[in-house]
């Protein structure tokens, strides 16, 4: 049975901001809900029952990773984001895509210039990631231009060398990892939960969370009780080691945290 949701239907198409010049747009859909459901009652021969029993199914299969029937569901996006996202983005591979080529086509000038309150510091307790504070104004402001001033002058360099008859494919060498790159991406549910768990956790780097989060809203609207379910076992659940474990039992009966340093910080984030 072709699953039509009439929620989903509304958005299809449309375009959600994010950023300065990016986006996200659902294109098409295939599966909802019902489809997780009847992908995992097929074995038995039952179909969809109440709205309560459908409910506790999923959430059983989300709590117990059985990740097939979610896999039965299917989505294609249009994104448009910097290159240095679209780059973090592509480490997942289980999906495909189609993206621009600027052998084929002549790149738009636009860049991602980052707003003022997301400029900091390098974190000095994450090699990866900036410090939670941003920069004061004035600094901000210098960066912001030296980034503007920068762009303008490879855009500059980028048409002069298109005006000469350079072919496209050499033209594009020195554009910037702030450029605006677009693709089609399609994944199926399973593993785009994956991947919005990754990239909505607080260690993910800003500019991919605010994609994500979008995302996430949107399929929210082709399967809301598998979003939620994945919500609750998996976004805001958590996973604990033999030796973690140990620790909650210690805890629990007052005893002293075994874990040594290193271990206590982490198990200690992951109560927060």
């Amino acid at each position: 049975m072709h699953c039509i949701v009439p929620e989903a239907e509304e958005i299809l198409d449309k375009e959600y901001s994010v950023l300065d010049h990016g986006f996200v747009r659902l294109v098409d859909y295939l599966g909802s809900d019902q489809r997780i459901v009847q992908s995992a009652r097929v074995s038995y021969g039952e179909g969809t029952k109440t709205y309560r029993q459908d409910k506790g199914l999923i959430n059983y299969l989300m709590r117990n990773d059985h990740t097939s029937p979610f896999e039965q569901v299917v989505f294609t996006f249009h994104v448009k984001m910097p290159i240095f996202v679209a780059r973090q983005w592509t480490r997942h591979r289980t999906a495909r895509m189609n993206e621009i080529s600027g052998r084929y086509s002549v790149m738009k000038d636009e860049v991602y210039i980052p707003e003022a309150d997301n400029i900091a510091l390098q974190s000095e307790d994450n090699k990866q990631g900036r410090a939670s504070e941003p920069v004061d104004p004035a600094t901000a402001a210098a960066v912001r231009e030296m980034m503007a001033e920068d762009t303008k002058r490879t855009f500059e360099s980028y048409h002069k060398l298109l005006d000469m008859g350079i072919a496209r494919e050499i033209s594009r060498i020195d554009l910037p990892l702030s450029l605006y790159t677009e693709f089609y991406w399609e994944i199926d549910l399973h593993n785009l939960f994956h991947f919005l768990k990754l990239r909505l956790d607080n260690h993910a780097q800003f500019e991919i969370r605010q994609y994500a989060v979008v995302m996430l809203e949107i399929i929210r609207r082709v399967c809301p009780i598998a979003t939620e379910a994945f919500e609750n076992h998996k976004l805001k659940g958590r996973s604990f080691s033999g030796r973690e474990m140990e620790a909650i039992k210690a805890m629990l009966n007052g005893e002293e945290c075994p874990l040594e340093k290193r271990e206590k910080e982490i198990f200690l984030d992951k109560l927060k």
